[in-house]
Parts: structure tokens; sequence; C-alpha cells
């Protein structure tokens, strides 16, 4: 039996429930989403500072986008830092075959 192109998924975000639908391997993400979407409009709207649920999910929309490129941005430069790293490990690879003396290429 063919498995459905997509399912709808009910999620619930500040009481309100919206049918979404997706793939059904991407299920269990999208439900994860939905939950810590949730909870950070939740927290947003506890401190009491942002007003109406537009508002509070732009705010967690920024701040969940923000917080996405800062980890990015770290990702790329430890990503750098390994390049660098293994290139300094194979040059030194490279050095250490070509200084061999029981080396059979030479």
């Amino acid at each position: 039996m063919n498995q459905p192109l997509t399912v709808t998924v009910t999620v619930s975000i500040l009481d309100k429930e919206y049918c979404i639908a997706c793939p059904p391997e991407e299920r269990e993400n999208l439900e994860s989403a939905a939950r810590h979407l949730d909870g950070r409009m939740r927290q947003i709207r506890s401190h009491g500072k942002v007003i109406g649920t537009e508002r509070v999910a732009v705010m967690a929309a920024l701040n969940i986008t923000h917080e996405f490129l800062h980890k990015s941005e770290h990702l790329d430069a430890e990503a750098g830092d390994t390049r660098e790293h293994v290139r300094k490990l194979l040059e030194r690879v490279d050095t250490a075959l070509t200084n061999d003396p029981n080396s059979t290429d030479s």
C-alpha cells in the first residue's frame, strides 16, 4: 500500500489549533517545531512586554532566527578551523613521508 504524499498534522500554539500538511516522515519534526514555538511564544507573552498574538509570534520568530543565524555562524567558523587543522596535519604527514629515508618512492 502506498504511503500518502502528505498528512495533516494538528498542532497547538498558544491554545490555538492549526492544521498543517507535511510529508509523513516530517511529522515528528513539525510537532517538535510547534512545541518549541509554542514554548517561546508563551515565554515572551509571560514577560508582559509584548501584547497581541501577532506581535508575540513576530518576536518569537525573530529570536529563533537570531539564534539559528548565530549558531550557523559559529558552526561555519568551527568548520573553517577544522579545515585549517586538517590542512596542517596533511602538510605534516606529507613532510614526514617526504623525509622518510625508507620511502620506496625515492
